[in-house]
């Protein structure tokens, strides 16, 4: 065989022993040397996130079954009350006091604090004209009286500052309680309070809407010298209750007399 011949063969077998492996593979790539971020790193410690658990509302006293004593429940006269919840309401205050006006007669307007503070004018129209006033706590809350203490001083308080905001001098000399459910609690407190506790004897739940004809056959079949009669200028729809005005302020004028209760 030829030099050149033989060489050629020695340098395929030398390729063939140090090729590449079986064919159709790619020779495996060598094992890079571990680094530091492949350490294994010690398992973090979880803190178990404080609970925020909102706190219980705290529980309402029971509801008495009965009125607490130290209510006033007649006008103090002869003479009929006449007493207003929860206004003022630029709808209906302003027809109240015009008929009042009109007869000339006063009555006692129990003001809502948050209706109040957002008609102030009407406040100051109230006294004004010679109205009495009444706290008739901040937002109408029927379960006020069942309150704690500080809960219940505090509503009064607030509500005495906006009706005082939209009339500084005049006096409050009522507290009534929405819904007439009162609790021993809260007499206590408005008495402390200066403000007297002022109830009714005479209620045609006009706060129903029942028609007006319904409403002035209700307060002229309860309606006795000294009653405190108790009906709505706001809360709701009033028509009923402006309509059956018309004819309850000069009618029970007539008959008994209307006067401020003291």
């Amino acid at each position: 065989m030829r030099p050149r011949a033989l060489s050629a063969l020695a340098l395929g077998l030398v390729l063939l022993v140090t090729g590449c492996g079986e064919a159709g593979k790619s020779p495996e790539k060598a094992a890079a040397p571990p680094s530091a971020s492949a350490s294994p790193s010690p398992t973090p410690v979880t803190k178990p996130s404080p609970t925020h658990t909102t706190p219980a509302k705290p529980k309402l006293r029971p509801l008495p079954k009965k009125l607490p004593a130290g209510l006033h429940r007649a006008s103090g006269s002869n003479g009929v009350a006449l007493t207003f919840d929860d206004g003022p309401d630029p709808r209906y205050t302003p027809q109240i006091l015009a008929q009042l006006r009109a007869a000339h007669v006063k009555a006692t307007f129990c003001v809502v604090g948050k209706q109040a503070k957002r008609y102030p004018e009407l406040v100051a129209r109230i006294v004004r004209e010679g109205h009495q006033l009444c706290n008739h706590s901040w937002h109408h809350d029927v379960n006020l009286g069942r309150r704690s203490a500080a809960e219940i001083r505090s509503d009064l308080e607030r509500t005495n500052e906006a009706i005082h905001a939209a009339a500084p001098k005049a006096p409050i000399t009522w507290f009534r309680q929405p819904g007439g459910r009162w609790t021993a609690e809260e007499v206590t407190i408005a008495q402390q309070m200066g403000l007297r506790p002022l109830h009714w004897s005479v209620d045609p739940q006009d706060w129903d809407h029942p028609p007006a004809k319904t409403i002035i056959k209700r307060v002229k079949g309860a309606t006795r010298h000294g009653s405190v009669v108790l009906m709505h200028d706001a809360g709701g729809d009033r028509a009923q209750t402006m309509a059956a005005c018309r004819h309850l302020i000069p009618d029970l004028k007539r008959r008994y007399g209307i006067a401020l209760p003291r």
